[in-house]
């Protein structure tokens, strides 16, 4: 098993999104990733989400990425609230690894870490110090290597 620290670098290749910061939360059951905005669409008959976020605080470079909706399933924030969101799969890149993980799509405007890896994105791969942060740097601007 690699370990994570509390917070690290991870890229969504299949999203265009090559580098962004995520608090690593082994409370947290699903992983969240804050858009700016989203809209629907549908493509060949099948539901998609569209979706704009920037992935770099203090940043102008906003990404523009599309994926079929996997999912909506109801998801409790830290404060008990509800809310209905979308659920898409994808690829992580996490410390030179790669593996498939599910997110929703979240405003995560008022929070640190525009993404929030939750324990079902890291299970079977990873543990987590959480006295330790940042451990595996900032992924490569393309994300080769082996999957896990």
């Amino acid at each position: 098993m690699v370990e994570l620290g509390w917070r690290e670098w991870v890229g969504l290749p299949a999203l265009g999104i090559a580098r962004l910061r995520a608090k690593v939360d082994t409370g947290a059951r699903t992983s969240a990733l804050h858009v700016d905005a989203q809209w629907r669409f549908s493509e060949a008959g099948a539901p998609w989400v569209g979706f704009r976020i920037t992935p770099m605080r203090g940043s102008h470079a906003a990404v523009e990425a599309r994926a079929p909706i996997l999912d909506e399933r109801e998801v409790a924030d830290s404060g008990g609230r509800r809310t209905r969101r979308v659920f898409l799969a994808t690829r992580l890149w996490l410390a030179g690894m790669e593996r498939d993980i599910e997110i929703n799509l979240a405003d995560r405007r008022n929070m640190l870490f525009p993404m929030l890896l939750g324990r079902t994105a890291i299970a079977g791969a990873f543990t987590v110090d959480p006295a330790r942060s940042s451990l595996h740097g900032k992924p490569p601007r393309h994300q080769p290597g082996p999957t896990a």
